[in-house]
């Protein structure tokens, strides 16, 4: 179980995520409010864009990269998976400091390069400098998930490994391979190039090495959401989860199909042959399948739980669900706005389609259902699910 020594690693994660939220949220709210118009003393095109950049990674970098983490140790801790808390400790600090890093030339409008890392915008040396650490430390999580693991399956052997302690090691290993690209475009190109050391870098490969990273982040994004969805919705409805086969299935088409697929955000790129693009686009849509599988098994897991409180017909089962339960209600609304963001995606994916919203605030909006209307809410409902433990109030 989760001694108190890795209560607090987690709570260290927790709050450095929650306090990125916080932060991102409010130039959030200075975004709307300076593009409405309405107070024109706050208009500034550097402020906005900075802000922006800020909000994008603050949001995007490291309010996930630190959650993630953080309910990673809780959940291998948990199901008594050892990992090495001194290695633990050592990837939260370089992450921390990266972070720091990185929000100096964010705050002070020079790193006004949103957060796609694409050429020919350039940030400071430290913005890069700060994110490879932000990324190293994570890696360090990476390698402690998959040892935890490894460690689990030799003390059971020929046991099943916990699907919590699964997911987590399938989104250690995703992210440890999807990360590579960003990592290669900063190491390689953008620092050298921020520096001074070359005059310039190839733009389209430089776009394609962040485009190998950009859409499995998303799925890096969803993984703990997802396991909320399977351990923990079924269990504060009142009833089990309905196929934890169906659950495993989904983790690894996840993995699998998660991270060949980033030249979608590419369509209207010279740079990449047709063939690839088409080979993305597929992919892309095969992705879906894990999607549909997760909305399927929580559903059903529901509508179980809901039958077993006394549900009838074909929707009464909906009624009894006990919507005062946090964990229940925060499913529902993600599970909605997933299916509004999925579409979008589904938009996104198709060649032609894409020409018609790129660039636009379709793809914002797709964006922002994803990951605040699915992701952010898990994550606020595991926070809530977990702080009594973590806290002892």
């Amino acid at each position: 179980m989760c001694d108190q020594k890795t209560k607090q690693l987690t709570l260290a994660h927790f709050w450095v995520a929650f306090g990125a939220f916080a932060l991102a949220s409010v130039m959030g709210f200075y975004q709307v409010v300076e593009r409405s118009g309405l107070i024109p003393a706050l208009q500034s095109p550097g402020v906005y864009f900075a802000s922006v950049s800020t909000h994008g990674v603050l949001m995007g970098f490291v309010l996930t990269t630190f959650f993630i983490m953080g309910f990673g140790y809780h959940t291998a801790a948990n199901h008594d998976a050892p990992f090495c808390r001194s290695a633990a400790w050592a990837g939260f600090w370089t992450a921390a400091a990266g972070t720091l890093l990185a929000a100096l030339p964010l705050l002070t409008g020079k790193a006004s390069v949103l957060f796609t890392f694409y050429p020919p915008l350039q940030a400071h040396p430290l913005f890069y400098l700060g994110a490879t650490l932000l990324v190293v430390g994570s890696w360090v999580w990476c390698v402690l998930m998959v040892m935890a693991v490894g460690a689990w399956k030799q003390a059971h052997p020929g046991g099943t490994l916990p699907l919590p302690l699964f997911a987590t090691g399938a989104n250690a290993v995703l992210w440890l391979w999807s990360s590579v690209g960003v990592a290669l475009e900063v190491v390689f190109q953008l620092l050298p190039w921020s520096l001074g050391l070359v005059d310039t870098v190839d733009v389209g490969l430089a776009r394609t090495l962040f485009s190998w990273t950009l859409h499995p982040i998303v799925y890096f994004w969803l993984v703990p959401a997802y396991i909320a969805l399977y351990c923990f919705v079924p269990q504060a409805a009142g009833g089990k989860l309905f196929s934890e086969e169906l659950a495993r299935i989904a983790f690894v088409l996840i993995l699998v199909f998660g991270l060949p697929i980033g030249f979608h955000h590419l369509y209207m790129d010279p740079m990449q042959a047709s063939g690839w693009k088409l080979a993305h686009g597929v992919g892309t849509y095969v992705v879906v399948i894990p999607t549909l599988i997760t909305a399927f098994t929580v559903i059903a897991s529901l509508e179980m739980a809901g039958r077993k409180q006394g549900g009838q017909g074909l929707f009464g089962w909906i009624g009894k669900l006990p919507w005062t339960q946090p964990m229940v209600l925060a499913a529902i609304l993600s599970l909605l706005m997933l299916l509004l963001g999925g579409f979008g995606g589904l938009v996104n994916a198709s060649y032609a389609m894409n020409a018609m919203v790129h660039n636009t605030a379709w793809v914002s909006g797709h964006f922002h259902l994803i990951f605040a209307g699915t992701v952010i809410t898990l994550y606020f409902a595991i926070a809530y699910r977990l702080w009594p433990s973590l806290t002892g109030k």
